[in-house]
C-alpha cells in the first residue's frame, strides 16, 4: 500500500491510469451533447418550410436555412391599430407598436437592472460573489475609459458603461437558443430600429456635452469659423469649407454607429444560422465561440467611440484663436544693452 502514490504517479506519467480515474473534458462532453441533440431533432423534429407545417417536406439545404434565419424586418407582438394602412396614397397617422425586438430589449434591461440593484442593495467591505463580479466589470471599464481619455473621461464613464452593458446583454441574447426561434423574441441590435435609437441616445449626449463645455457660440465656431475672414477671404472661404465638411461627418457619426452595430450583430447571426442549417454540431458550436466574442468587440466599439466623440465635442476649442493672435501673447523684456527682447 506504500507504494501507491508512487505508483498512481507513474501510471500517470505514461497514461495507464485506470478507467474510472479518466474524467472527459467539460467541453468535449458538451460537444457530444450537442451533437446527440442535433441528431435526435433531425430524426424526431425535422425543419419544415417558413410558413408551412411540421412534417411538410423540406429540401436541403434551402428549406433548411431559410428555416434557421429571422429576416430584417421584426415581428409586430403588439399594435394599438388592428386595420392595414390604406396603401398607394400618403397617410400621416399614430401606430403605437411592440415588437420582438423591442420586446426582448425590455427583458435583457429588466435583468440587468435586477442582477445589479440585488448585487448592490447591501453593500459590504468584504463582498460576497456577485458583488465583488459587479464591481470588478465596471472598474475594469472605468480603467479602461480613464485609460483611453485620461481624467476628462471620468465624468462620461456612467453613460460608456451604461452602453457597453446593455449592448453587450442584448447582442449575448440572440445566442440563447429561445431567441431567434421563436417570433417573440429577438436579439435586440439585429433590428435597425433598435440600433438607430441607441445612436440617436449617443448622439444626443455628445452634442449636449459640446455646448455645455463651449456654449453656443463656442461649440458653432468649430462648424461656421467665420472669425478666419479676418486673415482674408482665402483663408475664410478655406475655413468655412473645412467647417461645412466636419459638420456633415458630425451627423455621419450616428448613422456609422448603427449601421455598424446592426451589420455586424445581423451578419453574425446570418453565419450562425447557416452553420447551423448545414452541419451538425462541431462547426456551429465553434462559431458560437466566435460571436461571443465579436459581439463582445461591437459593444466596445459603440461605447469607446461614443466616449471618443464626446471628449472630442466637450474639448475647448481656444487654441486657433491663440494661434491666430501670435505675437500679441509674446512679452517684451529689455536687454541690459537696452534693446527689446522677445521673451
Amino acid at each position: 500500500m506504500a507504494n501507491d502514490p508512487e505508483m498512481e504517479a507513474a501510471a500517470r506519467e505514461t497514461g495507464d491510469l485506470p478507467a474510472k480515474r479518466r474524467r472527459i473534458h467539460p467541453l468535449v462532453a458538451l460537444l457530444i451533447i450537442v451533437v446527440v441533440v442535433d441528431v435526435l431533432a433531425f430524426l424526431f423534429v425535422p425543419p419544415f418550410p417558413r410558413g408551412g407545417e411540421p412534417g411538410d417536406a423540406c429540401s436541403y439545404p434551402v428549406c433548411f436555412i431559410n428555416g434557421t434565419l429571422e429576416f430584417p424586418p421584426p415581428h409586430v407582438v403588439w399594435q394599438i391599430q388592428e386595420e392595414p394602412l390604406p396603401t398607394g396614397q400618403i397617410v400621416i397617422g399614430f401606430n403605437v407598436s411592440i415588437t420582438n425586438t423591442i420586446l426582448t430589449m425590455w427583458i435583457v434591461m429588466a435583468v440587468v437592472l435586477l442582477v445589479f440593484i440585488i448585487a448592490t442593495r447591501a453593500m459590504r467591505d468584504v463582498p460576497g460573489r456577485l458583488q465583488n463580479a459587479v464591481e470588478f466589470a465596471y472598474e475594469t471599464l472605468r480603467d479602461f475609459a480613464i485609460g483611453l481619455g485620461g481624467p476628462a473621461a471620468v465624468r462620461h464613464i456612467p453613460i460608456y458603461a451604461s452602453f457597453f452593458l446593455l449592448i453587450l446583454f442584448c447582442n449575448w441574447s440572440g445566442l440563447i437558443p429561445p431567441v431567434g426561434r421563436i417570433v417573440e423574441l429577438r436579439a435586440p441590435t439585429s433590428d435597425l430600429n433598435i440600433t438607430i435609437g441607441l445612436a440617436l441616445v449617443a448622439f444626443a449626449y455628445f452634442e449636449w456635452q459640446g455646448f455645455r463645455a463651449n456654449g453656443v457660440g463656442g461649440y458653432l465656431v468649430r462648424f461656421f469659423p467665420f472669425r478666419e475672414f479676418r486673415h482674408g477671404v482665402a483663408a475664410g472661404l478655406i475655413a468655412m469649407f473645412v467647417g461645412l465638411v466636419e459638420l456633415m461627418l458630425e451627423f455621419v457619426k450616428p448613422v456609422t454607429l448603427a449601421m455598424r452595430l446592426f451589420g455586424n450583430i445581423y451578419g453574425g447571426e446570418v453565419a450562425l444560422g447557416v452553420l447551423i442549417a448545414l452541419f451538425i454540431g462541431i462547426i456551429p458550436v465553434a462559431m458560437y465561440g466566435l460571436e461571443l466574442l465579436l459581439t463582445t468587440i461591437q459593444a466596445l466599439i459603440f461605447s469607446v467611440l461614443t466616449l471618443m466623440f464626446t471628449l472630442v465635442a466637450a474639448e475647448t476649442h481656444h487654441e486657433a484663436d491663440e494661434t491666430a493672435e501670435g505675437p500679441a501673447h509674446l512679452e517684451v523684456a529689455q536687454h541690459p544693452a537696452g534693446q527689446p527682447v522677445a521673451a
